[in-house]
């Protein structure tokens, strides 16, 4: 499957995807729900959790360890634009990796990584795996779903010959421990986050976050959201003295006309009255 748009263009070939980014800087914020192994072609790929930064340049690989939020910079350098291969390993697919491995290769005293990103050493096995891929960067030679499945199996490999820590992080199939849905949502409301999404990073079902956020809340979770948001903006164009146009994007709202009469539905005044 092919994603255009001015800025960036990608091909998913299998859970596999080649990533092309064109402008000058692109930055998402994002909860990583699934593991990633990530191969920088060309450009630079910048990785902040918490106070932890890390760079990632061409030639190399990083490990992204699933259900955590990580900052993403993908920008050109040098001249060139940000190329890179992400490999997303799901569930479904470890799970079936796992039922194929006699239970006493599996070593059982292992623990699982506690960073979430991992930067890799450059072993001929990672280097070879993702030699032997980057020509699919040319989108006209599209390679059977066979081959790509291999090459996942492949990374998959690689990483478990690096470190026997990558056994107990990649086959960990339980859920997260349900965290405080207010903690969660006062520390992610500016966020584009699905109710789904919310729902599984604070280890609920869907229709149990429903349930638990009505034991909390008279608001919906939707309402309460937009409530957050507003809040911020009100705090921000007082205190720091941005433009609406500033605000409205960093606290979470997509649409400018959306944010100002939600704003004054709430306070009762313009947000440009405070900028």
């Amino acid at each position: 499957m092919e994603t255009k748009n001015e800025e960036y263009v990608t091909f998913n070939y299998s859970d596999i995807i080649y990533s092309y980014f064109f402008s000058d800087n692109c930055m998402c914020t994002k909860m990583v729900r699934d593991h990633f192994l990530v191969y920088v072609y060309s450009g630079e790929y910048v990785l902040v959790e918490g106070k932890k930064k890390t760079v990632v340049r061409p030639g190399e690989c990083v490990f992204l360890r699933r259900d955590n939020r990580v900052e993403m910079t993908k920008q050109p350098k040098n001249g060139e634009p940000f190329m890179g291969i992400f490999i997303c390993y799901k569930r479904d697919f470890l799970r079936s990796v796992l039922q194929k491995f006699e239970k006493r290769e599996l070593p059982i005293e292992a623990r699982k990584h506690k960073e979430s990103v991992i930067k890799l050493p450059d072993t001929p096995d990672i280097k070879g795996l993702f030699l032997s891929i980057t020509p699919y960067f040319d989108s006209s030679i599209k390679p059977s779903d066979d081959i790509m499945c291999l090459k996942m199996l492949e990374g998959l490999h690689a990483l478990l010959r690096i470190d026997e820590r990558f056994y107990a992080t990649l086959f960990d199939f339980t859920e997260p421990w349900k965290i405080d849905i207010f903690d969660f949502m006062n520390k992610n409301y500016m966020y584009d986050l699905s109710m789904e999404e919310i729902a599984s990073f604070t280890g609920r079902s869907l229709s149990t976050f429903k349930r638990d956020f009505k034991k909390i809340s008279e608001l919906s979770p939707e309402k309460w959201l937009i409530s957050r948001r507003l809040k911020a903006a009100y705090e921000i164009l007082q205190e720091k003295g941005k433009t609406v146009s500033d605000v409205y994007e960093e606290v979470g709202f997509k649409n400018l006309s959306h944010f100002s009469s939600a704003f004054k539905k709430q306070y009762g005044i313009a947000p440009s009255s405070l900028a």
